[in-house]
């Protein structure tokens, strides 16, 4: 094709990403930069004399010192502990294996604020660095047992048989054959484990450990100091977008498939005999640290309070409340999401990849960054609009979008394109296509993206407390502020209905992750 063809062949991809479906892509992944864009401008703004003078400071210092720490040694002890468990529950005749998968799963149904809450209520001197190290490898572990447990399911069985027919022992063919084939979910939880040690507040809080985001929620609640806290947010922001390019250099591009799809086979069980008790002892103990403890701490106090915690008419107020936020962000957060779906599933180009792109690296950013950007910007251009339901729910939809993003895109990939055509042909308009069959056939997917959104929801505390209108009292608030006083049975009854709420949804991305394989 000469290059004028060319040409206007990239054109006319472009116009059609630019069709009324491309325009609220746009719309919407500026909104989703909107964070990103404002912390830039307000760094920019403020002039080289002032940023030196906020960042370049003990305090920042001590604050990424902190943050470097923690993820330098919580995203290793994650990814070793998820190999093992992953190996024990995959590969392996460990009696039970199946409820074992489950429960290194389970910890995903309890906020890690709760597991913080847990903890400290159990061992009031539970406090520094140790304790957010041991807290975070708790409650973020699942996140990278999940994705390295698929791939032990998925992976290649032939590969291993031909590394052991070459005179491997089991040891050097797991080293060399099985953790290679690891690299991108090892990788990519890693890169989910750290964000998150980025963006948590709530567990580092209660413990008294020092990150960006403790720092920035007590500046603005302090102090509402808005230089000091946005050049806290740059940092943090910096600190993100250098984790993404460090995975994706990392990462590389090697291949990880084979050309052919072969004959499916299963992978060869080992057999753990006499190391069988130390392998039950190692998940035992996960288990019981990970699930164990917050069950007990809250069933304890339960206990104490007795029935006076059940203060039902403030519980059912914050469970409504909450409810509330959950079903419209998630609503808000599907329909944002289903415009960028579709055009990177049906006119799939680079102009659509980059709006994609911009979602999922405005969905890395921090809840706590993104709240104080729309705290500002409501403050300085829409003063109205602070502190309102709109915002907060703008908040959720940028925070949680990602997630939408991914159920629709898998949903819509799942549509023939060729019924889309044929209604076409039979005078409906674009617009009709879409309502008679694109929705229809991706509404099972449209329903996973608001049942994920509205968990993360459910259970968010930090853009809640900065954004929410006044006398909004949601779960994790409510909670939030009876732990803060150091009524921990009060605050019981708060935290098991959000574990209760969990808890179905996280069996439910269990069995769908071993269903996707075949197991």
């Amino acid at each position: 094709m000469s290059w004028p063809r060319r040409g206007l062949a990239r054109v006319r991809t472009w116009r059609r990403g630019l069709s009324p479906m491309g325009m609220a892509a746009v719309v919407v992944s500026f909104f989703s930069l909107l964070p990103l864009v404002f912390v830039a401008w307000v760094t920019i703004q403020a002039g080289w004399a002032t940023v030196s003078l906020l960042v370049f400071r003990p305090r920042v210092a001590d604050l990424l010192l902190n943050t470097t720490a923690l993820i330098v040694l919580t995203v290793p002890v994650c990814a070793g502990l998820a190999v093992a468990l992953a190996w024990l529950t995959e590969r392996t005749d460990l009696a039970g294996a199946r409820v074992w998968a489950w429960v290194c799963v389970a910890p995903l149904a309890v906020p890690a604020f709760v597991q913080s809450y847990a903890w400290i209520s159990l061992v009031p001197a539970f406090h520094g660095l140790f304790a957010g190290v041991t807290v975070s490898v708790l409650a973020y572990l699942p996140f990278l047992y999940l994705p390295v447990a698929a791939t032990l399911r998925q992976m290649d069985p032939a590969l291993e048989d031909v590394a052991a027919s070459l005179g491997h022992g089991p040891w050097r063919v797991f080293r060399r054959v099985v953790v290679p084939q690891l690299r991108l979910a090892i990788l990519g939880g890693s890169l989910l484990v750290a964000l998150h040690l980025l963006a948590e507040y709530g567990l580092y809080a209660m413990i008294r450990f020092d990150t960006f985001a403790t720092a920035i929620v007590e500046q603005f609640q302090t102090a509402f100091d808005g230089p000091a806290a946005n050049m806290l947010a740059s940092v943090l922001v910096v600190c993100c977008l250098l984790l993404l390019l460090l995975e994706g250099g990392v990462r590389g591009r090697a291949r990880y498939a084979r050309v052919g799809s072969g004959t499916p086979s299963r992978s060869r069980t080992v057999a753990l005999g006499r190391y069988a008790p130390g392998a039950a002892v190692l998940l035992a103990a996960t288990a019981l640290l990970s699930i164990g403890v917050p069950m007990l701490t809250l069933g304890r106090w339960l206990l104490v309070g007795g029935r006076d915690v059940w203060r039902m008419g403030e519980i059912l107020g914050a469970l409504w409340q909450t409810l509330a936020f959950a079903l419209a962000g998630g609503l808000l957060a599907t329909l944002a999401a289903f415009p960028v779906a579709w055009i990177a599933v049906r006119h799939p180009g680079r102009f659509q990849r980059f709006l994609e792109g911009c979602n999922y690296i405005a969905g890395a950013l921090p809840g706590v960054a993104v709240a104080l950007a729309l705290v500002m910007v409501t403050v300085r251009v829409a003063l109205p609009l602070y502190q309102t339901v709109f915002t907060i729910l703008v908040a959720y939809a940028i925070i949680f979008l990602p997630r939408a993003l991914v159920s629709l895109r898998a949903a819509i990939a799942q549509t023939p394109v060729e019924l889309e055509q044929a209604a076409g042909s039979l005078g409906h308009s674009p617009f009709g296509v879409m309502r008679v069959i694109t929705l229809r056939l991706a509404a099972p997917g449209a329903a996973a993206s608001l049942a994920l959104v509205g968990l993360g929801i459910f259970n968010e505390l930090t853009a809640t407390q900065m954004l929410a209108p006044s006398g909004t009292q949601t779960l994790a608030m409510r909670f939030w502020d009876l732990s803060g006083e150091l009524d921990y049975a009060a605050a019981a009854p708060y935290a098991v209905i959000m574990v209760a709420a969990s808890l179905p949804l996280t069996w439910l991305l269990h069995v769908q992750a071993r269903r996707r394989s075949g197991r």
